[in-house]
């Protein structure tokens, strides 16, 4: 059977860095598919590359959906973008792969989210942050939907556990005017620091804040270290001398080591090791790909109904660990994780849940971990 995939990613814009490494988590798995490793599927992508602008996430939809009939586009790296070209793949009848870890509070019917629900990274940084008793923040993002939820739901863990956010900034994606906020953050002495910037902003940020802590006779990385549910190995090497000393919650990470990664980081270091590691977000996207691909064998067709029933309860034995799409919301059951950067661009695993989590995209469960693993996470007790 062969069919046709959109890979709707921004290679080049603000944050490219992160979408050339999706495209190549893409690229790794379609190649798997086609060369025998999902039955006799054969995959034939229709990449564009939307530059990080909304417009062009938009353009590059219609084109997809309504011109070429394509059912499935793995894509989207920011909400803005996945919630811009949401309409169109309902209008559609079409799917949406959607590798990236987010905020959270959606469910859509035409959305398999591989990425990281709230549950399985925003509240584990906060109970780590809490153990180590690291109860004043100062929070500053990109001024979109990913930056204003992640700090809302941080801000709440922080603030139930008698803390508190000393300051909170956004600014427009690509933003690299940070200098005022880097001094203010130097002047309040948080006890760690929060970004959800992207991109170009993110890489600024964190050199200048380096930098004028070390002019300040401040060692940042242990004073107020910079924590962050998105940084990955795809944007260390962007920080330079910057890149070490960081906290990253996440569910993948390059160093991890298992017989399933060390062969997806083999056939990453062969094509795509001179560019960054490999990171979640390409990891997210090659799961995107082998869960489509698995559900499309299963269903006999590309037919989104059909595809959409036999990809419920799918399983793929992944780099982070087997996974499992939940049929309740076509998220992930994952396994959290906290990550230190190095100056490697790897990350040390200092943290690491027990067993997979299931999926709460809407934050309401409220009870600790039960033997069934299928309740949530107390925020903080």
């Amino acid at each position: 059977m062969d069919i046709n995939i959109g890979i709707l990613l921004s290679e080049s814009g603000s944050y490219g860095a992160v979408g050339r490494a999706m495209s190549a988590g893409a690229q790794l798995a379609v190649d798997e598919v086609n060369n025998g490793g999902d039955g006799n599927l054969r995959i034939q992508t229709v990449p564009i590359d939307p530059r990080g602008s909304l417009q062009g996430y938009i353009d590059g939809v219609k084109h997809l959906l309504g011109e070429l009939g394509v059912k499935h586009v793995v894509g989207c790296y920011t909400s803005s973008s996945r919630k811009e070209v949401l309409p169109y793949f309902e209008k559609y009848d079409a799917m949406l792969w959607y590798p990236s870890h987010y905020e959270g509070f959606e469910t859509a019917e035409n959305v398999v989210y591989t990425g990281a629900a709230p549950n399985q990274h925003v509240i584990p940084l906060a109970r780590y942050l809490l153990d180590y008793n690291r109860r004043r923040g100062w929070f500053v993002g990109s001024n979109y939907i990913w930056a204003w939820e992640n700090n809302r739901i941080l801000r709440e863990a922080i603030n139930q556990a008698h803390g508190e956010v000393v300051g909170e900034r956004y600014f427009p994606v690509g933003d690299t005017d940070l200098n005022y906020v880097v001094d203010q953050i130097i002047a309040d002495r948080p006890d760690f620091v929060f970004t959800t910037l992207i991109g170009s902003s993110l890489f600024a940020f964190i050199k200048l804040l380096r930098s004028a802590s070390e002019a300040a006779g401040i060692d940042q990385k242990t004073a107020f270290p910079v924590c962050s549910c998105s940084l990955s190995e795809a944007e260390l090497p962007f920080l330079e001398d910057a890149a070490d000393g960081h906290i990253s919650s996440s569910v993948y990470f390059s160093s991890l080591n298992s017989p399933a990664n060390n062969c997806f980081a083999s056939a990453w270091n062969a094509r795509f090791q001179e560019e960054s590691r490999a990171s979640a977000d390409a990891e997210a996207t090659y799961l995107a790909v082998h869960l489509l691909a698995q559900a499309v064998q299963r269903a006999g067709t590309d037919g989104f109904a059909e595809v959409r029933e036999a990809v419920q309860d799918a399983r793929f034995k992944a780099p982070q660990g087997e996974v499992t799409i939940d049929r309740d919301n076509l998220h992930c059951w994952m396994r959290p994780r906290i990550g230190r950067s190095r100056t490697d661009g790897a990350f040390d695993v200092v943290y690491e849940s027990p067993f997979p989590i299931r999926p709460d995209p809407y934050l309401t469960w409220t009870a600790e971990y039960g033997e069934d693993r299928s309740v949530g996470l107390r925020l903080v007790k």
